[in-house]
């Protein structure tokens, strides 16, 4: 089942078409990455499945239904734009917004304090929210997102301020959270961690959809273009070769993605004549490679 549905919603602001005909499903127990360049409507999509903003156009599904407000009590939201109250206890801020969620008080208290030892800012919770810095009040944030243990996680950019360490504990949080049968909605720019931990994508730009489907699949579609070449001895073999589309040469180990129809096998040929191959691997695409070049393609229509 579908936990949440966008079916052709529009909106748009002063003339200014922020979100186009974008229908996209999250299934069940899924991490789905919404994704797409800055200003591509990822946030107004965001704001337009929980109700904040209406839709001028098309339908919001929740939990198989119309969206209804009631369905918010099963779903934790993270704003991109934080909005903690800066001269609060972190402690009392993260009860109350538990009680908003419906919890009893003792409840939030003791959710609260399991969740600031796990993330490592129990040491913190009598402090106000305006003595943390930014990656500690992220963590505030994102406790206070799942406290009430919602059935549907909603994160916009939940990496942002953090450190790769930290980056790393949310992400094993998250993941944790998807087993224990969450499904979880992240929108980000941080293309490693979509690719790690991701079923499905749905890619925006411009308020379009370009890409929707399961990571994997639409991995599949982009091909085996990718090589990776280690070698010893002069690239000449790259230079002016037609078999080449695009390079990044980092001294003794190249990245090459294969022009249409060029052979791999003919590469290999001419690198061996000019370098002698320690590593020479045909790849899919990264994500990051997909995003660039789905992105690239619309901008030069």
């Amino acid at each position: 089942m579908a936990v949440l549905e966008l079916e052709h919603v529009r909106k748009a602001y002063d003339g200014h078409v922020a979100v186009d005909d974008l229908s996209l499903a999250i299934e069940d127990g899924q991490i789905f990455g919404l994704l797409g360049p800055n200003g591509a409507g990822k946030t107004t999509a965001i704001r337009m499945m929980i109700g904040i903003i209406m839709p001028d156009a098309g339908a919001v599904r929740m939990f198989g239904e119309p969206f209804a407000r009631r369905h918010l009590r099963s779903v934790g939201y993270l704003p991109e734009e934080r909005g903690l109250y800066r001269r609060i206890k972190v402690i009392d801020h993260l009860v109350f917004l538990g009680e908003l969620n419906g919890m009893s008080r003792s409840a939030a208290l003791a959710a609260a304090w399991q969740w600031a030892e796990r993330l490592e800012i129990d040491e913190w919770l009598g402090h106000k929210v305006e003595e943390l810095s930014k990656g500690m009040q992220q963590k505030v944030q994102f406790i206070a997102t799942i406290l009430h243990d919602p059935r549907f996680i909603i994160m916009d950019e939940p990496f942002a301020g953090l450190d790769p360490r930290n980056s790393a504990l949310l992400m094993e949080i998250l993941l944790e959270l998807r087993r224990n049968g969450r499904t979880i909605l992240f929108s980000t720019h941080r293309m490693d961690q979509v690719e790690r931990a991701c079923d499905a994508i749905c890619l925006i730009d411009r308020g379009r959809c370009m890409l929707h489907g399961e990571l994997g699949a639409i991995k599949a579609r982009f091909g085996k273009r990718n090589v990776q070449i280690a070698y010893e001895g002069g690239a000449g073999f790259l230079d002016h070769n037609p078999l080449v589309d695009a390079r990044c040469d980092y001294g003794n180990y190249v990245e090459v993605r294969l022009a249409a129809g060029a052979d791999a096998q003919e590469l290999l040929r001419a690198a061996t004549a000019c370098a002698r191959i320690t590593r020479f691997e045909l790849m899919e695409p990264s994500l990051e490679q997909i995003f660039l070049e789905v992105v690239g393609a619309n901008d030069r229509r």
